[in-house]
């Protein structure tokens, strides 16, 4: 072990990085935390009904889909072995790109080991030094990063402002060679959808690729549960449509639902897939046997956002869009006091602080997901009502 002076200033700056986050209200820890099955958990011993995942169909715990993991494990082992470029292309991930490419319409799909990574390879596989990419203010962080290594000159417009966005284009687009637009579909602190008809009609005016993160509305949002680009009529589809595995589908993984051709590109250039380990089967096997779930049951795919209706129906709170729900309360320990206080009520739900929403917007972040039952939804409501007054 090394105890010189390399790293002690290393402790030293560590330790007073976390006292000063710590004075804020700031400084986040791990809580060890047993799904119990529904939408029950465990946390210190404690029983609490859960408003804070993204299991927004409950098919994380769902049988069928535990069973669809643990065939794909025994099938084909643990994990992938190697990047799939060399040895790590098992068959379901192949079935999975033609189910996903299937159920968004579009010519390919593109699978990644998460959404994080999807949108850090994306934008850095199709633009670079020379080009331009706006991004919405409200965007998700892995949008941002892949904006920031990409190279590109970036701009951020104010969140869901199409004319700033047209302002700036009219500026700055000439002199840029390529240029692409970044925003989610469904933004996951809010829960409010894009105007993705705008967007995407001021992409093709100025020659802009549009990607959109729809990771919260895949599954849960639009019809058939294809996402927040079917929440319009017509759908407003992006070239570029990232989503992950990971919350509706209760699984894990990332994707970019595209063309063939760049589909292809990414599969050759995106450092995120060309030098990564393939996502393990157990994954893309749950994956699969979710999405079959999903495209089934019109029932299930509509009672999260139902549920999210008839919680801010309850307190008064307008209708939401998506099964996100936002109790911006200001400051980070409102945020952490109103919290703790629902957790002795017998409801985890998270406390969301800057940097992950702006300053002077901490907030209660309360998902609902298709594992609650009314009960549940209406005693978290009458328990609101005290925590707020």
């Amino acid at each position: 072990m090394n105890d010189g002076s390399s790293s002690r200033s290393l402790q030293d700056f560590a330790a007073g990085k976390l006292s000063r986050l710590g004075a804020l209200s700031l400084r986040r820890s791990v809580a060890e935390t047993t799904p119990r099955g529904g939408a029950m958990v465990e946390r210190d011993g404690r029983a609490l009904i859960n408003f804070s995942f993204n299991d927004y169909l409950g098919l994380a715990q769902h049988p069928e889909v535990i069973d669809a993991a643990v065939q794909a494990a025994r099938d084909f082992g643990a994990g992938a072995g190697a990047s799939r470029l060399v040895t790590g292309a098992y068959p379901l991930l192949q079935t999975l790109e033609r189910r996903i490419a299937a159920f968004k319409g579009t010519e390919d799909a593109i699978v990644f080991g998460s959404g994080y990574l999807a949108n850090l390879a994306i934008a850095p596989s199709l633009v670079g030094g020379g080009d331009l990419i706006l991004i919405d203010a409200l965007a998700h962080s892995c949008l941002h990063a892949g904006a920031s290594l990409s190279g590109a000159h970036v701009e951020i417009f104010p969140h869901n402002d199409v004319d700033a966005a047209r302002a700036i284009l009219q500026e700055k687009r000439a002199a840029h060679s390529r240029a692409m637009l970044l925003t989610d579909g469904v933004f996951s602190m809010d829960g409010d959808l894009a105007p993705l008809p705008a967007l995407l009609a001021l992409a093709d005016e100025f020659d802009v690729w549009a990607l959109v993160d729809d990771a919260h509305g895949f599954g849960v949002v639009g019809a058939d549960g294809k996402g927040a680009a079917y929440a319009f009529d017509p759908p407003a589809c992006a070239p570029l449509q990232m989503g992950t595995l990971s919350k509706a589908a209760g699984a894990y993984g990332g994707y970019l639902a595209a063309s063939h051709a760049v589909c292809e590109l990414l599969r050759t250039r995106a450092r995120a897939f060309v030098y990564t380990t393939a996502p393990p089967p157990a994954a893309a096997g749950a994956a699969l046997k979710a999405l079959e779930i999903i495209e089934a049951d019109a029932d299930l795919r509509a009672r999260p956002l139902a549920l999210a209706a008839r919680f801010c129906a309850a307190l008064g709170l307008p209708a939401p869009a998506s099964p996100i729900v936002p109790v911006v309360l200001g400051d980070p320990d409102s945020a952490l006091a109103a919290s703790r206080a629902l957790a002795e009520a017998g409801f985890l739900v998270a406390a969301i602080r800057p940097p992950t929403v702006p300053k002077g917007t901490a907030r209660l972040r309360i998902t609902f997901s298709a594992a609650h039952e009314e009960a549940q939804v209406d005693a978290l409501a009458d328990a609101m009502r005290t925590v707020l007054t």
